[in-house]
């Protein structure tokens, strides 16, 4: 999961030795990914596409302060659009209002279409500045923020093993996959097929209880108590201060405008 926020960090907030932050990673933790979410909720609530335009060059010119490879964060976005591509592509239809052309006798509307260009546009700023502003944080530095940020500590130590363990279940699964392949298993579409699929998904999760058992027992020898030690250390500069400032500042104008331009028109 730490490459949907960048490359790994040293376990500090702070980056240290060789490596020399973004401009946008310089700031505490908290105040970007609170700004993230404030930006996400802001952005799903504009009405206007000129608006929503300006939401994403603004994610644009975020982007622009860190070091995200702009290939990479590209593919990352298509990815997330292959996700609401359908839902794009039915909404002209769905939607009713004014007829703009029709397929196969089904009638696309302009004002499903315009709506369809919102989502759209909304969703790719929203995903911009997510991947902006979290480039570069680990998955363990963003567990340590949103348990500082006062989020359910449950949640996030479920987010922390999620992401630790998601990559040792993926090894285990290929080594069963390897292991059936050396006694010349092929698959096909056949009864013996779906059989030994069942069996390696039971033996994949009869291995993870077992090893979630070990853990939990190791974690109880090293004294686990229920939470995590905070070994980084997050301190509010002033800098941050301006940073929450301006991007409040910036958010505040965005609404306001596009509240004023749907009362006006």
């Amino acid at each position: 999961m730490s490459h949907l926020f960048g490359h790994d960090q040293p376990l500090t907030v702070q980056a240290r030795g060789g490596h020399s932050p973004s401009f946008v990673g310089t700031f505490d933790p908290r105040v970007r990914v609170v700004a993230a979410c404030v930006f996400a909720i802001v952005v799903v609530a504009l009405h206007q596409i000129e608006f929503a335009l300006g939401a994403l060059i603004f994610a644009a010119i975020t982007m622009s302060l860190t070091d995200l490879p702009l290939r990479v964060t590209l593919k990352r976005m298509a990815a997330m659009d292959g996700f609401i591509i359908v839902m794009l592509v039915m909404l002209p239809f769905t939607t009713p209002g004014t007829p703009m052309f029709s397929v196969l006798g089904a009638e696309a509307s302009k004002e499903g279409l315009m709506h369809a260009i919102l989502v759209g546009i909304r969703a790719n700023a929203v995903v911009l500045m997510m991947l902006s502003l979290l480039s570069g944080m680990t998955p363990v530095t963003l567990g340590h923020t949103l348990y500082r940020l006062k989020c359910p500590p449950v949640l996030v130590h479920l987010m922390m093993f999620t992401v630790r363990y998601i990559s040792v279940l993926h090894d285990e699964y290929h080594r069963l996959r390897m292991a059936m392949k050396l006694r010349g298993f092929k698959a096909r579409n056949n009864a013996h097929t779906y059989r030994s699929f069942g069996y390696l998904f039971g033996m994949l999760v009869v291995r993870s209880l077992e090893r979630a058992e070990r853990v939990l027992e190791a974690m109880k020898c090293r004294g686990f108590s229920g939470h995590f030690p905070m070994i980084d250390d997050l301190a509010f500069k002033r800098r941050d201060g301006a940073f929450a400032v301006f991007f409040v500042a910036l958010i505040i104008a965005l609404v306001l405008m596009d509240r004023m331009y749907v009362v006006a028109y």
